[in-house]
This record gives structure tokens, C-alpha cells and sequence, in this order.
């Protein structure tokens, strides 16, 4: 038998739970007006602030640091006329690339996206082709890449494979002279192709510089520099591949204000009914017109002399023939006359002007 004065369990339990509920009263008696209640957040939350999220429910699956960090980014739908230079891109690229295998060729984007250099460069699935080209009259360069399916796809059609079969891919060897020699040609008709997309907009020469197999040999551009990436799929029956074409937002700053013009029609950017607008004022537009009666060459002694009532013999007969003048501009050529005690002029002929192209 335990002793009479030794507690048994049951009565230790009540003692304890009675305790701690006195303290936890006291506590909160005392402290509870100044403590907080923590929130502790869930896995979820956490992954949802970091940018882990799974996009399973659908729209922007960027969230928390990734739009943090991609805030800085300028979206290519700021630059309405560059979609519709992609968009020309296709169609030419269409025809051309069909003249250039002839075989059947589409050609479609896939996207437009905008994106950090250094993330684009990170991105890019080896083994690939990355085509160094400059804008010379922009002074800039842009990037082209062709994946590894697209190359063997060129080659196979280039060097007359079969239809109905998969183009045959080698990994795990550097490229050859024949492969590189044909993307080559491939990458100087879409440079072509993408001249010729510009050309209502600006002309610009993409001229071709260089082949690089490593995304280090082909930095462009800083790392941390905002670009433009449309990637290309080209479908050429049972095969085909993707051509991604880069340009950074330094190349496309002197034709930038073309690039933020609004598409009208079949305008390509240009207003109709602000031009007709502008021909309408044009013809309302007060000129002056100067009538040259003569002009002489004189000491800057003789012209400091001159004092109200001087006297400067002009040499201009009656019937002599004179231009007028809008400014420095030659205009027309007259002849002086007389008209109601009035010095009149009547003109004979328009003066023919350069254009301004002429030397």
C-alpha cells in the first residue's frame, strides 16, 4: 500500500493542469496587451512569395520575386509597330524559305516575349547554332539561334533526304564544315528576309558576322540588359525545328519612335487623314515673296557711310528680267513693269531646283 500521504497519479494530473492554467492566465492578465500573435505561414504562402508556383491555375505563373526582379523588363507591346514587323517576317520568310529547299514550308511564332539577356543565354537548349548579326545603320547586333532539330532538318532537305523519314540526329560531335556552310546560307536569307521586313518602317542592312557553337562566345550584350525574343517554328512536312531570333532594346533605340507608332490599316503606321490634313493647312500657308531689283557688292566703308537720304542707284531697267525670292529659295523669274504708278512684276517662267539628293 503507498503511503497516506503520497499523492496518487489522477491527483497529480489535476494539480499540474490547474497550474498552468493559472499561469497561462496570469500571462495573459499582464503581457496580452502588448504581445502580438504571431501568423506563421504555410508552405503554400511560401512557395507563392518566392515564385515557385506550379501555374496549375492558369494566367501569370510569375509571382512574389520573379516580378520583383522582372519589373524593370519594358514589354514588347509598348512597341506596337515591331509585332507587326514579326508578323511581315513570316510571310516573307514563307516564300523565300520555299524557294530556297523547295519543299513546303510554314513558318509561324510561337511567341514574343521580353527577357533578360543573361536569362535568354541561360535558357538556350544546346547542341545549337548562334549567329552573331549587326544592324549597320543602327551601329548594334542581334542574335539568331537555330536549334539542333532545324539544323539537321536544313541539312537533310538541302542535301536531298527522303520524305517520309525523320532527319537523322548525331549528338555528342561538333559540327561540320558541310553543316555549318548550309545554316550559313539558311541564316543569310532570313537576315534578308528580316532587312526586307524593316524596309517600310526604316531600311536597315542585318548583316551576318560570325557562328558561334558556345552562348559565352556570343555575348552581345550585358548581362543584365533587356531584350526582344520572337521565336520561329518551321515546318517542313514531316520535319522542321525552331529559329530563335534576339534583338536587344539598345539595337531598336534609333528607330524607336517608328516602333511606337500604331498600325493603321494598310498604312504600315502612316495617318491618312492627319496627312490630308496637313496638304489642306500647306495651301493656306501665307509665303512672302521678295522681288530682287538688283544687287550690288560694296566696301563695308561705303555701307557704314550710308545715312538717311543716301541714294543707292538700283540698275534694273524697265522690261529687265529679275528673280523672286521666298527666303534664300529662287522661285520665279519676271519681268519689271509699271502698273498704276506702281513698280510691278509679271512673271515669265518657274526656276527649276535641285532635288535635295542632287550634288
Amino acid at each position: 500500500m503507498s503511503p497516506p500521504d503520497e499523492p496518487t497519479e489522477e491527483e497529480l494530473a489535476a494539480a499540474w493542469g490547474a497550474e498552468t492554467d493559472a499561469a497561462g492566465a496570469g500571462s495573459a492578465g499582464t503581457d496580452g496587451a502588448q504581445e502580438q500573435p504571431t501568423r506563421v505561414l504555410n508552405q503554400a504562402e511560401i512557395d507563392s512569395l518566392l515564385g515557385f508556383d506550379d501555374g496549375a491555375g492558369g494566367g501569370d505563373t510569375r509571382t512574389g520575386m520573379q516580378k520583383i526582379i522582372s519589373s524593370g523588363l519594358v514589354s514588347y507591346e509598348r512597341l506596337p509597330m515591331l509585332e507587326i514587323v514579326f508578323d511581315r517576317l513570316v510571310r516573307i520568310m514563307s516564300t523565300s524559305l520555299r524557294n530556297f529547299t523547295s519543299d513546303n514550308v510554314e513558318v509561324s511564332i510561337d511567341n514574343i516575349l521580353s527577357l533578360r539577356f543573361g536569362d535568354y543565354l541561360n535558357s538556350i537548349p544546346l547542341p545549337a547554332m548562334l549567329a552573331v548579326f549587326k544592324a549597320d545603320e543602327w551601329d548594334n547586333y542581334g542574335l539568331m539561334v537555330i536549334d539542333s532539330a532545324m539544323i539537321y532538318s536544313i541539312v537533310d532537305v538541302l542535301l536531298g533526304g527522303r520524305r517520309g523519314t525523320a532527319a537523322m540526329r548525331i549528338e555528342g560531335r561538333p559540327y561540320t564544315t558541310i553543316e555549318r556552310t548550309l545554316v550559313e546560307r539558311l541564316i543569310q536569307v532570313v537576315l534578308a528576309d528580316l532587312s526586307a521586313s524593316f524596309d517600310p518602317l526604316c531600311p536597315v542592312t542585318f548583316r551576318f558576322e560570325r557562328l558561334e557553337v558556345n552562348p559565352r562566345f556570343a555575348t552581345i550584350s550585358r548581362l543584365s540588359n533587356a531584350t526582344v525574343l520572337v521565336r520561329l517554328r518551321i515546318d517542313m512536312e514531316d520535319r522542321g525545328g525552331r529559329l530563335e531570333l534576339m534583338l536587344p532594346y539598345a539595337t531598336l533605340e534609333p528607330v524607336r519612335e517608328l516602333l511606337l507608332q500604331q498600325f493603321m490599316g494598310e498604312k504600315f503606321g502612316r495617318d491618312s487623314i492627319w496627312e490630308t490634313h496637313l496638304a489642306e493647312e500647306l495651301w493656306n500657308t501665307d509665303v512672302e515673296l521678295e522681288a530682287v531689283l538688283d544687287e550690288q557688292v560694296m566696301r563695308l566703308s561705303e555701307v557704314m557711310a550710308l545715312r538717311p537720304g543716301s541714294r543707292v542707284t538700283l540698275n534694273c531697267l524697265p522690261g529687265a528680267t529679275i528673280a523672286l525670292r521666298c527666303g534664300t529659295v529662287a522661285l520665279f523669274e519676271g519681268r519689271v513693269g509699271r502698273r498704276k504708278n506702281r513698280v510691278a512684276v509679271r512673271i515669265e517662267r518657274e526656276i527649276d531646283r535641285p532635288l535635295p539628293d542632287d550634288p
